[in-house]
């Protein structure tokens, strides 16, 4: 791949490093060096950064690739597993184009879709984010993912379990299946009415099984948990992704800031915040809509909540149920805004939690998430200042450049023609 040079950037490492006017290189798939401008050395490509904002590439914390304007559960269950393959790489597409370089893996439409477009993407041949695939959600009887009556038995998004032997092969079937990212639904959620978010209808001991079996795979497990008691089986079992977290108390505050350097939580804000702000309405989640589901309740609690595991220094992560028909795959740089607007993250601290963060996330060997020599290539070059205006991330329309792996992913041709500031052209 040679040696590329990017210079003049303004370079923010998320290491806690002021931003500073500089160069980085990069070499093969790794950073070289991050320095002064005018220090970067020799290369084979020089990309003219001037005016734009160098930062490690974002992590969507909960991706549910192969949403593709969802509206109901049958937008998940009805269509053909071919069509669906090309809505998660269209929606993998959009991630990348979106700056986000890392894709954290929730749950998919059907079992194998995102190892399928993981696979293709680690190929090179479509474009996507490194992706840690999540499969289907595994739920019980009764719960969150169970779309059958006894009148009218079918199959949904889910695999429906009761028992911790139950529970152990359906963990080691996703296992066998190529999956990297196990789901489990412990609580409750307002779209279900039977058993609204403060429910938990999962047992501890499903749970811890769900775990273990994980975890001897070499493979993370996440849940779905909004209820006190959902959240508390979670820590006490192991998972290491905790997704919504609403509803807490004292012990549970405690214990989660006793496994902080263990767990990410992912608040996944962005849907109701939408919702309340009367973004579904054309689809049918009016704000009245939302105040029949306890939307106010459950999202005047995540900021609660969430403040507080920030103060905590609990490792959180952004993006989250995106891919829905008001909240199209591309837009989870939105989160960013509300972690500032309702937890009290500073915009820097809020790029944090999209790169540094992810980057753990993804993977343990820290090689990811930051701008440091020897960290893996993956960066991206903003035309502004999130710093100033983070709602700059919100979209692809200001992501310059995007790196994956050393290897640009995307290129502004429009920022690139400039003949005042010719950024982003190769040195002939």
């Amino acid at each position: 791949m040679g040696r590329t040079l990017i210079q003049n950037a303004t370079i923010f490492t998320a290491t806690g490093q002021a931003p500073f006017t500089g160069d980085i290189a990069v070499e093969g798939n790794r950073i070289a060096s991050v320095g002064p401008a005018g220090k970067g050395g020799a290369a084979d490509t020089v990309i003219d950064a001037t005016g734009l904002f160098c930062m490690p590439g974002m992590t969507e914390g909960h991706a549910h690739l192969s949403f593709e304007n969802v509206c109901a559960t049958e937008d998940l269950i009805t269509p053909t597993p071919e069509a669906q393959v090309f809505a998660t790489a269209r929606g993998a597409k959009a991630l990348i184009e979106a700056g986000f370089t890392s894709a954290y893996g929730a749950s998919e439409a059907k079992l194998r879709l995102a190892v399928a477009v993981r696979d293709e993407v680690n190929a090179g041949r479509i474009p996507g984010p490194r992706i840690r695939a999540g499969g289907l959600e595994i739920s019980v009887t009764g719960a969150m993912g169970d779309e059958s009556r006894e009148h009218n038995p079918r199959v949904g998004p889910a695999t429906i379990v009761d028992g911790a032997e139950e529970m152990r092969r359906a963990v080691r079937l996703h296992c066998r299946e190529g999956i990297d990212n196990i789901k489990l639904d412990v609580s409750g959620d307002p779209f279900y009415p039977s058993t609204p978010g403060h429910t938990t209808p999962m047992t501890f001991e499903e749970v811890r099984v769900a775990a273990e079996t994980a975890h001897a795979y070499g493979r993370r497990i996440n849940a779905h948990t909004r209820s006190i008691d959902g959240s508390k089986h979670c820590v006490r079992a192991g998972v290491d992704g905790l997704f919504h977290c609403e509803y807490v108390d004292e012990e549970l505050l405690d214990l989660m800031e006793a496994a902080r350097d263990r767990i990410f939580v992912v608040p996944t804000v962005g849907l109701f915040a939408q919702i309340m702000a009367g973004e579904a309405s054309g689809h049918g989640l009016s704000p009245e809509v939302g105040g029949y589901m306890n939307i106010p309740d459950l999202l005047e609690n995540s900021i609660r909540t969430h403040s507080e595991l920030r103060r905590r220094g609990i490792r959180h992560l952004i993006g989250g149920d995106y891919g829905f028909g008001w909240s199209p795959q591309g837009t989870q740089g939105r989160d960013l805004g509300f972690f500032v607007d309702y937890y009290g993250y500073s915009p820097a601290e809020a790029l944090v939690c999209a790169t540094r963060n992810g980057g753990l996330a993804m993977m343990d060997s820290g090689d990811l998430g930051t701008l440091e020599a020897g960290k893996l290539a993956d960066l991206i070059l903003v035309d502004g200042d999130p710093l100033a205006d983070i709602s700059v991330l919100a979209g692809p329309a200001a992501i310059a450049l995007v790196m994956k792996d050393g290897v640009i992913q995307k290129q502004s041709s429009a920022r690139a023609a400039r003949p005042a500031q010719p950024a982003l052209e190769a040195a002939e």
